[in-house]
């Protein structure tokens, strides 16, 4: 016999009480704070606002902290805490081409002017457990003042080698978190759901097109964070101001050329940008943001990266987590309905066998 739970709000009480006590952990042991998460999870805290989409490393921390660790739990508190914000307008487009540059690797180029800046990175590191972190023994170094450095694929494009980035022209961009996304999108639309899309999502698709899926001959013209000024009109001024400055990653990817009657080959473009050190994702990014201009470039489409709605449509993981996790919820009328149904059904197979085997 199938019975309902019960136990109503008395138990949701006594599971967020549980939840706080298994937040909080051993009493014995130091709470850990918000500082340290955001300057010793900084990766993590970066993922958070990117995919959160509100630009804020303590309140990011709060969230990581919140959720105990659960990155897309933490990304679903910073979006709803979002929308109570009061919004007072749109920034100026940022100039990333003046970023004073933390990190900037190109695989084009060995030289190039400014040169290669590693930076923060685990690229070259050995994938070996460090014994000496869990002791709090680490390396100090002075970090190198950040600087602004040309972009490569503006030196590509001085040449005509690269065509020029895809401009969007007309009406203001449209803003996917106040209203509803209706498919065909343009590509502002189309970067806005990238940019605060699942990272391991994007990063299976991105994959899918090096192994065929949308084939593009990617290479990384140029993988640069650092530090941006935002501006923003102030009409009661008059005048733009600057509120400060955000930490982004952008990835511009070269892929595989094209040319025409009237355009000579050149290369093409895939673009990624995303808040904070988010380097995997910015890759994907672009990855799957070249793949899903097929039409534009006049390529054959075969390739789920290359499905626009499909991509984009299932690229949110806090829309994702809630389809998913409602099935955790209460479906007892919902079951038994189906449950009674398949009994039916039974009984009628039955009834027929056994008419069956009398007519026999």
């Amino acid at each position: 016999m199938y019975v309902a739970a019960k136990g109503g709000e008395k138990a949701i009480r006594n599971a967020h009480r549980l939840l706080a006590k298994r937040r909080r952990g051993n009493r014995n042991l130091p709470d850990i704070g918000l500082a340290q998460i955001a300057e010793q999870l900084a990766l993590a805290v970066d993922r958070v606002m990117a995919e959160g989409s509100l630009y804020d490393a303590e309140l990011a921390a709060l969230a990581v902290k919140q959720a105990r660790g659960d990155l897309i739990e933490a990304i679903f508190l910073i979006r709803a805490f979002r929308t109570t914000l009061p919004r007072f307008g749109a920034s100026t487009p940022v100039d990333t081409g003046a970023m004073l540059v933390r990190r900037r690797v190109s695989a084009t180029f060995k030289d190039l002017p400014g040169g290669q800046l590693l930076g923060p990175t685990f690229d070259y590191t050995h994938r070996l457990l460090g014994a000496g972190l869990g002791e709090g023994g680490e390396a100090e170094m002075m970090p190198a003042e950040p600087e602004a450095m040309p972009r490569v694929t503006d030196l590509l494009g001085a040449d005509g080698l690269i065509e020029p980035a895809p401009a969007e022209e007309g009406e203001e961009p449209f803003d996917i978190t106040r209203a509803p996304v209706a498919f065909p999108v343009d590509r502002a639309t189309r970067l806005q759901m990238l940019a605060r899309g699942d990272e391991g999502y994007l990063l299976a698709l991105g994959y899918s097109t090096q192994r065929g899926f949308g084939r593009t001959h990617p290479f990384v013209g140029e993988i640069r964070f650092g530090d941006v000024e935002v501006s923003f009109f102030a009409e009661e001024l008059g005048f733009e101001v600057s509120p400060g400055t955000v930490q982004l990653t952008e990835c511009q990817m070269v892929t595989q050329f094209t040319g025409s009657a009237s355009t000579p080959p050149q290369f093409t473009r895939g673009y990624g940008l995303v808040f904070g050190q988010c380097e995997r994702k910015a890759m994907s990014m672009a990855l799957v943001e070249r793949a899903l201009r097929w039409a534009e470039l006049g390529e054959e489409k075969g390739a789920p990266a290359q499905d626009e709605e499909f991509v984009l449509a299932h690229s949110d993981n806090v829309q994702a987590t809630g389809f998913v996790e409602h099935l955790k919820l209460p479906h007892y009328v919902d079951f038994q309905a189906e449950l009674d149904l398949v009994r039916r059904m039974r009984a009628e197979r039955e009834a027929a066998a056994s008419l069956k085997e009398a007519a026999e």
